[in-house]
């Protein structure tokens, strides 16, 4: 089961946390994972990662708010079974005291940045006879969140058009689903509370993960874990779904 033999997968923003755990997983199930990263370093860990356990892995430094650039990457890339759109920044401020340029680089990546791997992968799919479009949404895009304006804007836009394309292409083989993480274990979480609360890092970071009803944040693996059925043959008759998948923060936090 959930076999990705003889499968091309592109994964952006593969360089770290929940991206990196998804490019190593889909490897690990057989898949030729295209590794789409801003940061060589970051992008080439990865793969040295997923080659040292025998997969099968490539690099490509891409911006994804750049069109231009994103579509040379997947013309170079040829036909694709799987897209993963993983890359995204987060920001902290509300509607008042969120500046437009904050406002608009966040758009630029977490929007726009879909909308470009959309706008060049879906022909790139279509080579491929079909195949599988994962967007990364968050439990922002479902409930309020506090100081978390821009950023829930940009994920509520990116389940939004998890579900045009899923309407638009189901007649093409191609099936798209969004996935909503509460708060995920990473290296930005890590750094994020080593750079705001130094004084009591172990104290933010328990109270942090107990906002989930589970009691804990979720690992980069278990997103994973969720993205790998999706993509596989085992999960074909799912289209236009947005699944959160967040120690029961949605339903159970009342």
């Amino acid at each position: 089961m959930f076999s990705l033999q003889n499968k091309t997968a592109v994964v952006t923003g593969a360089g770290s946390g929940i991206g990196r755990a998804i490019a190593v997983l889909l490897a690990k199930q057989g898949a030729h994972v295209h590794v789409l990263e801003i940061s060589r370093q970051e992008a080439e860990e990865t793969v040295s990662e997923i080659l040292e356990n025998k997969g099968k892995a490539v690099s490509h430094i891409c911006d994804v708010s750049d069109q231009q650039t994103v579509v040379k990457t997947f013309k170079g890339i040829g036909p694709i079974d799987i897209l993963v759109n993983n890359a995204g920044i987060a920001h902290i401020g509300r509607a008042d005291t969120t500046s437009e340029d904050d406002f608009d680089r966040v758009m630029r990546i977490n929007v726009k940045g879909v909308y470009n791997c959309l706008f060049a992968a879906i022909p790139r799919l279509r080579l491929a006879g079909g195949g599988v479009i994962i967007n990364m949404a968050s439990i922002a895009a479902l409930v309020g969140i506090p100081d978390r304006f821009a950023y829930s804007t940009t994920k509520g836009a990116v389940k939004a058009m998890t579900m045009s394309v899923a309407k638009d292409y189901i007649t093409e083989n191609i099936r798209c689903n969004s996935i909503s993480p509460a708060r995920v274990h990473t290296p930005f979480v890590d750094g994020f509370l080593q750079k705001n609360y130094p004084e009591n890092v172990n104290e933010m970071f328990d109270k942090l993960s107990k906002t989930q009803p589970i009691g804990r944040m979720a690992q980069p693996e278990e997103i994973a874990s969720l993205v790998l059925y999706l993509c596989s043959d085992e999960a074909r008759f799912i289209t236009g779904v947005d699944y959160p998948i967040d120690g029961g923060f949605t339903t159970l936090n009342n």
